[in-house]
């Protein structure tokens, strides 16, 4: 099979997903609610302005308001969690954005657990993925998901797969491994202490791959007809230019792959998508709490009740 045939695009799968939360979006904003996501950057953004450029035009594509704030590098510990609690009480905020990195005074895990569990649209609350493992996947972590979703768009059934993870990290491997098993697959997860690795990946109906190494899986890892499901972004210099590249050899890999995720193209528009739909999902499930507490109150109203 040719790397053409073999290919797995993400923009299909994504304007799938763009679509559906944009209908979503408006029946939500019919009620009067309009989902906001607030992006929050700290010290230089400008390692981050890609990831908040795409991220914007993703918002507006979706019909859902974005508003970034950038915050100074010296900010304190004490003023980033008021900040958060703030933005968890305010009924016109329904999805909270924390770039990384932060500087190294604050402790992500610390914010992203600030974070009220129903504004997490990024899914990495520990209740969110504390959540997946009780098989409730609404607001998984968005490159997980979104790898998972790539798998699911091939027509694999995914109850009895037999997959492999190289990556154990907490944003990437960890998740996808306990999305996989909420579907049914029989799940591998390997690192960089696996012994053998092609032993293993050899033996999968799916290989998903986030380990930070340019091309690192070869032909020969890969099964033959197996979805090969790269989550890498390397920039190398080849030719006397910058490229970017997977932890997948793309070229070599797609004659042996059933379907291969490029890079980039491949994961990429997906998770934005999937942060999207995290962000629906999370404004219909505040609509719905609001709607129990303060009978069927529009945003307005719960905005001025707010203000006080």
């Amino acid at each position: 099979m040719t790397s053409a045939h073999a290919a797995l695009l993400g923009k299909p799968v994504a304007d799938d997903i763009y679509a559906e939360v944009k209908n979503g979006v408006v029946a939500l904003q019919e009620q009067g609610w309009n989902p906001k996501l607030v992006s929050i950057s700290i010290g230089n953004v400008s390692a981050v302005q890609l990831y908040v450029r795409n991220q914007a035009k993703g918002a507006a594509r979706a019909g859902i308001a974005f508003e970034e704030r950038n915050l100074p590098e010296t900010i304190s510990r004490i003023e980033m969690l008021g900040l958060l609690q703030a933005l968890n009480t305010d009924p016109r905020v329904t999805g909270i954005i924390i770039q990384r990195p932060v500087p190294a005074h604050l402790a992500i895990r610390e914010l992203q657990a600030a974070v009220h569990p129903l504004k997490d649209v990024e899914g990495m609350h520990p209740a969110s993925i504390g959540n997946i493992v009780y098989k409730d996947v609404a607001l998984a972590p968005c490159t997980a998901a979104a790898s998972v979703e790539l798998l699911r768009r091939t027509g694999l059934k995914l109850e009895g797969l037999n997959a492999v993870v190289i990556g154990h990290s907490e944003i990437v491997g960890k998740p996808i491994a306990f999305l996989l098993l909420a579907e049914g697959a029989t799940v591998t997860v390997c690192h960089h202490l696996t012994r053998n690795l092609a032993v293993h990946s050899r033996a999968a109906d799916a290989v998903f791959v986030a380990v930070g190494r340019p091309r690192f899986i070869k032909a020969d890892m890969i099964k033959p007809g197996a979805a090969v499901i790269d989550i890498g972004i390397n920039q190398i210099e080849e030719d006397g230019k910058f490229i970017t590249v997977g932890d997948v050899d793309y070229g070599a890999c797609a004659e042996v792959a059933g379907w291969i995720t490029p890079v980039p193209g491949g994961v990429g528009p997906v998770t934005v998508s999937i942060l999207m739909r995290n962000a629906l999902r999370a404004a219909q499930t505040q609509q719905k709490f609001y709607a129990q507490q303060f009978g069927g109150a529009d945003l307005a109203a719960l905005s001025a009740l707010a203000r006080g």
